[in-house]
């Protein structure tokens, strides 16, 4: 939920051809290389470039032929980019079933205690104005920075619930994400991961996954599942 946008010039004559062209990825780079912010860990940004389509402008009062002639081709270029940090692991941070309210079937519902803290603000404070500064030095027009109020839960890649550790006393899942109290159980999404890098951890959780289905096998094998 943090970002900027704008407009970019002088590709009015281009459109992509064939498949969508892919987007932008930048690297962390702040807290590096002996840098120090007020906050630690860092960000990355994913973005891209595209068109504006036909519903850049569907306001009532257009009508006709010429209007919908116009709708027909691309509008102009834009570009924006968002920013993609860490939320520290918390032990404030959890996730409960609700002792007062249930679902549909009777089974109680997932109650959410969670907030991002001090690190995760102030780190968004650079995540927009980095983007806009980048934005403007690369020539784009008209560039606006956003922000919006951190609702944890409504991001990718979100993490925790279920974490992974040494002591069931203390985790939910053995180092082979393993359900410590139902050893047929395994848990090989973000849920195992107190939190992640700013990078995409879609592959950490394939890797999990192999490892886990190895060891699955080889318990089952064993008659131990």
């Amino acid at each position: 939920g943090v970002g900027a946008g704008g407009r970019v010039e002088g590709f009015e004559d281009k459109y992509t051809f064939g498949r969508r062209a892919n987007g932008i990825y930048i690297p962390r780079y702040r807290n590096l290389n002996g840098e120090k912010r007020d906050y630690i860990r860092g960000f990355g940004y994913q973005g891209g470039g595209s068109r504006s389509g036909w519903s850049r402008d569907i306001a009532e009062l257009n009508i006709g032929g010429d209007f919908k002639d116009a709708l027909t081709e691309p509008g102009s270029w834009g570009f924006g980019m968002g920013g993609f940090g860490e939320t520290l692991p918390y032990h404030e941070n959890k996730i409960t079933l609700d002792k007062t309210k249930k679902d549909k079937w009777g089974l109680p519902i997932l109650a959410f205690d969670v907030e991002c803290k001090d690190n995760e603000r102030k780190m968004r404070i650079d995540m927009m104005n980095d983007a806009k500064e980048m934005l403007e030095n690369a020539g784009v027009k008209d560039v606006k920075s956003y922000t919006t109020d951190p609702v944890l839960g409504r991001g990718i890649h979100e993490m925790g619930t279920a974490r992974m550790g040494r002591d069931p006393k203390s985790s939910v899942l053995n180092g082979n994400n393993q359900v410590w109290d139902a050893k047929n159980v395994f848990v090989t999404d973000g849920a195992a991961m107190a939190s992640s890098a700013c990078q995409n951890p879609s592959l950490t959780y394939m890797a999990l996954t192999a490892r886990a289905v190895d060891f699955a096998v080889k318990e089952l094998k064993k008659g131990n599942i």
